[in-house]
């Protein structure tokens, strides 16, 4: 494998639970030193934070595979020792990452303009909430309560009565991936200037940029309940399953399934006013036909389908297989957790790692002894 383009780089990563380490991953991944700072004894929150029942070697499996390929050095940041422990790091790093809550940061004395004096070169990665003020910087930055600030709910389901949120923590994850492109590109630009930055990102402000397809039509009028998925566009049950169809013109859809009712919906307008109905209309007929068999009479005419895999079939199916997404890292105790890889190929080039996650303080000594403190 050749050299990694990040490889070199020190990241210091104060944050806790998804989107900071996330972002930290992201850095490893591409070849990055991640160092995690961690608090004595109990260390990331997210080591017991639990989305299942699943637990490895004594921290939750999320832990383990958002925290892969990093070492971990534990301190007590109210110890004068340990604080200008963690100082003489700060002086070596070239990337500072926290999403600590608002003045948690400057209390424990690594503020951005704290670093940027020990370290005035520094890259300053900083993860808030809701932004650096305003009405809502006290409230928890979670992603939960991100996603229902926004409204995302609501355009989950088509049953206006109940909103349903994404089953995954995509404010947080987003919102990790501003983060490492932003500091990527102050990365660039220090290379030209010399300079370091204050990169920040909110939960708030990434989930907004997520809804760049329906905030074209809210901010035009934001008084209008705006449809994201007019008629055909949705999941449909089958004999025996569920296919997800792309949009569509629905008279085509009705010359194809032999529907003279949805013949009739020439307007595309009408796609939207009576979405339902044609939907309604639409599942009579594919509750009666096999997914393969729906799928093979859509696609043979051009129409964009596809059957809702559950995880069995996803990972046993061919097109998944080929993309080698999976990997085995391994702890220093030979701990060996299944996980994902890195999504990015750069010259063709897959980057695998098979460090697993740290355990707390784990390179308390070797990092002592490496920079002499």
């Amino acid at each position: 494998m050749s050299k990694k383009p990040l490889q070199g780089m020190i990241v210091l990563d104060f944050s806790q639970f998804l989107s900071g380490p996330y972002a930290g991953l992201r850095l490893a991944d591409l070849g990055a030193r991640v160092i995690k700072i961690e608090k004595n004894d109990s260390g990331d929150i997210c080591r017991s934070l639990y989305i299942s029942n699943l637990e490895l070697d004594g921290d939750s499996t999320l832990f383990h595979s958002i925290n892969r390929n990093k070492e971990s050095f534990s301190a007590n940041l109210k110890n004068e020792d340990d604080y200008h422990a963690v100082a003489e790091l700060v002086k070596k790093a070239d990337v500072v990452i926290q999403n600590y809550r608002p003045g948690v940061i400057e209390k424990l004395g690594f503020s951005y303009e704290e670093v940027k004096k020990l370290n005035p070169n520094i890259i300053y990665g900083s993860i808030s909430g809701y932004g650096s003020d305003g009405p809502l910087i006290e409230k928890p930055g979670q992603d939960l309560l991100v996603q229902s600030f926004t409204g995302i709910p609501w355009s989950i389901t088509s049953d206006r009565k109940k909103p349903t949120p994404y089953g995954l923590a995509i404010a947080d994850m987003i919102t990790g991936a501003h983060l490492a492109e932003g500091i990527l590109a102050s990365l660039v630009r220090g290379t030209i200037t010399g300079k370091g930055a204050k990169v920040e990102v909110s939960l708030l402000e990434s989930t907004l940029d997520l809804m760049q397809e329906i905030f074209r039509n809210v901010l035009q009028d934001y008084k209008k309940n705006y449809v994201l998925a007019p008629a055909p566009k949705g999941i449909y049950e089958t004999k025996d399953g569920f296919i997800a169809l792309e949009a569509e013109s629905v008279p085509k859809l009705g010359k194809i399934m032999n529907c003279p009712k949805l013949m009739t919906f020439e307007e595309r307008t009408s796609w939207v006013d009576f979405k339902d109905q044609i939907k309604q209309i639409l599942q009579g007929h594919f509750v009666q036909k096999s997914s393969n068999d729906l799928i093979n009479i859509l696609e043979r005419e051009g129409i964009s389908c596809a059957e809702v895999f559950n995880w069995k079939q996803l990972i046993e199916h061919e097109g998944f297989q080929i993309l080698e997404m999976v990997q085995n890292v391994y702890r220093s105790n030979g701990t060996k957790l299944t996980t994902l890889r890195c999504p990015i190929r750069i010259d063709g080039e897959r980057f695998l790692s098979s460090i697993g996650s740290p355990k707390v303080g784990e390179h308390n000594e070797s990092i002592r002894r490496e920079f002499n403190f």
